[in-house]
């Protein structure tokens, strides 16, 4: 990771951290730092492109990709799974939480998105 884009890597696991799910864990993938939610990567920062690596449907990504190309990109490394990276100059934390919230529900065991969902219904 570029010295000047580690602030970049940090204010986005501040705020995958700090969004206070269940089954989220501090990791490295490769050496690299990296996010898992439920014991399957979730965030990372992709050493070699130097930029954030979000989980999205293939076709949501065929999207973000065509609307926004000065913001999402893929490499081929990348191309055959259903991921998109976002340049760091770009990051946009609104969008990283919508997606880290969609990818965490959709990552979790029925039972606890069950017991997320209740506590969260509960006020808790």
């Amino acid at each position: 990771m570029k010295p000047e884009n580690r602030p970049d890597w940090e204010r986005l696991k501040a705020l995958a951290l700090g969004l206070g799910l269940p089954g989220v864990e501090l990791t490295t993938s490769w050496g690299q730092p990296a996010l898992k939610a439920h014991g399957k990567l979730w965030v990372w920062w992709s050493p070699h492109e130097d930029a954030a690596v979000f989980k999205v449907p293939l076709e949501e990504r065929e999207v973000l990709l065509e609307v926004e190309p000065d913001r999402f990109f893929v490499t081929d490394h990348y191309r055959k799974h259903g991921l998109v990276l976002m340049r760091p100059e770009t990051l946009d934390m609104e969008w990283a939480k919508g997606n880290l919230m969609r990818v965490w529900r959709a990552q979790a065991p029925k039972r606890v998105l069950k017991a997320y969902d209740a506590s969260r219904e509960g006020g808790g």
